[in-house]
């Protein structure tokens, strides 16, 4: 058995607190790491209120992990102690289903999410299967990787899978903790970045950030400007959109791909997809190759998260710096 210091939720919506729990002895397959880094998500925040009603509690969120390996077990494959890893939102696999034997193992129907059932980084020490921990490639920063775990492999993932080339006109909805990781990773990829933001006062930080335009989405003007121009729009909000004025910007066979969790039904007119051969999607987070792909991404063209950073104690100063909408862009807890 191992004893874990650990912080968390004892009921919806409380805060945070000290918690300590024990693991039973390592298996064959799985490895502990301690923790170093852990990104503050709000997946965190949706978990800890319970919103999405599958929550059980005590909860100890945490899914954005950096840290090191301290066991592993027998059958553990490629990693050893004192290696440099990180973990994100899932934590297994059944390894053996048509989705994880085609390398889509994010897609397996039984995947083990790090903070649903189990407990989560916000803690000294947490636990993993070896297949679902990532060795981290050299010369990544360790204090700004915890969020391309989830944040970064989130917004990745979508360029992809939608077959996005260097010569399209791309566009990012919500310059927020994705959105920012989403301009960075357009530009890098090549692409004429576009970003929609609803604050006009963002508009200089947002350029910097590698947008070649910034489209006001509050004035319609500004919209019908760009009508049938871009081939691809990433939405990385979750909430409710005129989703009828973001498909009027697209060119004909341009998709509008969202990652943003909308709990309201999108509304999706079905000639202004059909007059145009358009398409909408979605996407979770991303296999284990994808994700090891678009770490040696980051390090290649120095792509990381615009971070704030506070110590593991402080998690609630944190957690209401996150709801108030203060976070620029991304919070780092730091063990």
């Amino acid at each position: 058995m191992k004893t874990v210091n650990a912080y968390a939720a004892k009921a919806a919506g409380n805060q945070l607190e000290a918690y300590t729990y024990e693991l039973p002895e390592l298996d064959r397959e799985h490895v502990d790491i301690k923790v170093h880094y852990c990104g503050l998500c709000h997946s965190d925040v949706s978990m800890i209120k319970n919103d999405w009603g599958m929550t059980q509690y005590p909860l100890v969120p945490g899914h954005e992990i950096v840290g090191e390996v301290i066991a592993v077990g027998d059958n553990v494959k490629y990693l050893k102690v004192g290696d440099k890893v990180g973990m994100g939102w899932h934590s297994e696999s059944c390894m053996n289903c048509n989705q994880c034997m085609d390398g889509k193992q994010h897609l397996c129907g039984t995947v083990e999410s790090t903070i649903v059932g189990r407990h989560g980084g916000f803690a000294d020490t947490v636990r993993g299967h070896w297949s679902w921990v990532t060795l981290l490639p050299e010369g990544i920063e360790l204090s700004k990787a915890g969020p391309l775990f989830c944040g970064g492999i989130t917004v990745f993932s979508p360029i992809v899978i939608s077959n996005v080339k260097p010569t399209d006109k791309v566009g990012v909805i919500g310059i927020g903790g994705l959105g920012h990781l989403a301009i960075k990773f357009l530009k890098a990829w090549g692409c004429e970045v576009t970003a929609f933001s609803s604050s006009p006062d963002k508009k200089e930080r947002i350029l910097k950030m590698g947008a070649h335009h910034v489209v006001n989405s509050k004035v319609p003007e500004d919209l019908e400007d760009i009508a049938g121009t871009l081939d691809f729009i990433l939405n990385t909000t979750n909430v409710n959109l005129d989703w009828n004025s973001y498909l009027s910007t697209l060119a004909p066979q341009g998709k509008l791909h969202t990652v943003g969790a909308v709990l309201e039904p999108m509304e999706i007119p079905a000639f202004s997809m059909i007059s145009g051969e358009k398409s909408v999607g979605g996407s979770p987070l991303g296999s284990i190759a994808l994700t090891r792909t678009m770490l040696e991404f980051c390090v290649r063209h120095e792509i990381y998260p615009t971070i704030e950073t506070f110590d593991m104690k402080d998690v609630n100063a944190a957690l209401e710096h996150l709801e108030k909408g203060k976070a620029r862009f991304r919070i780092v807890l730091k063990a």
